[in-house]
């Protein structure tokens, strides 16, 4: 499918790229959450009372807080990441009033949270043109998302599909910048002995360009794939 001004599309095509690593949020879902509010802490702890968990909205957001920083900090990794189920899970079961599965309601808040946090959740038009222009190139997106809710985003936005695979930060305990991330999504893709022809797309130049350049890649912003292959809202 194309949607080019012409000059912009003959330069994107004359990379002979055989493979593309989108980034999640920004690129191609426009989001806006705030884990910070008290708000979104209380109507958390509202659904909490109807599971058996009992706990003031300022203890579960410090509480949280203080759990994710000591994860991190326990952490090995340079660019360490959580799963956010396994924080909610031990806070629900350190507060629980009456017998509860503390795993799959770790899961059940962390939705609930996000939910309770989101302001914003919608894709980028031009994104899905420029999926949609790529649609027979190997394709997939590394994300330092949480799988537990990121991934159902992606679906209930008509985007997962279009993708080969996606890679989470949370699936394996570190985040971009971490060259392990394209290293893997190099591997997945067979591509690893050219990572010449493969484009990095995403909107910040630490985590999504400069990885990328550095094994060999190509990459560019979001908003310059989108000018370069002229695409409008």
């Amino acid at each position: 499918m194309s949607h080019s001004s012409g000059k912009g599309e003959e330069a994107f095509e004359s990379c002979q790229i055989k493979g593309v690593i989108f980034d999640c949020y920004q690129t191609l879902i426009d989001i806006d959450t705030d884990e910070h509010r008290l708000e979104t802490y209380e109507i958390v702890t509202k659904w909490l009372a109807y599971q058996g968990v009992k706990i003031k909205p300022e203890k579960l957001r410090d509480t949280y807080m203080f759990k994710v920083r000591e994860k991190m900090e326990d952490s090995r990794e340079i660019y360490p990441e959580v799963r956010v189920e396994e924080i909610f899970a031990e806070i629900c079961k350190e507060n629980s009033i009456w017998r509860i599965d503390e795993k799959s309601l770790g899961v059940e808040t962390s939705r609930v949270f996000r939910a309770a946090s989101m302001k914003k959740l919608r894709p980028f038009p031009r994104s899905i043109r420029l999926i949609e222009h790529c649609i027979n190139i190997p394709k997939c997106i590394i994300s330092n998302g949480q799988r537990v809710f990121s991934e159902l985003e992606l679906r209930f936005l008509g985007l997962y599909d279009y993708f080969d695979f996606v890679i989470f930060s949370s699936d394996v305990g570190y985040k971009k910048p971490d060259l392990r991330l394209f290293m893997t999504a190099l591997k997945k893709m067979n591509l690893e002995l050219e990572p010449t022809c493969v484009m990095s797309i995403g909107d910040s130049y630490e985590n999504d360009i400069l990885p990328a350049r550095k094994l060999g890649m190509r990459a560019m912003r979001i908003n310059e794939a989108w000018e370069q292959l002229g695409l409008k809202d």
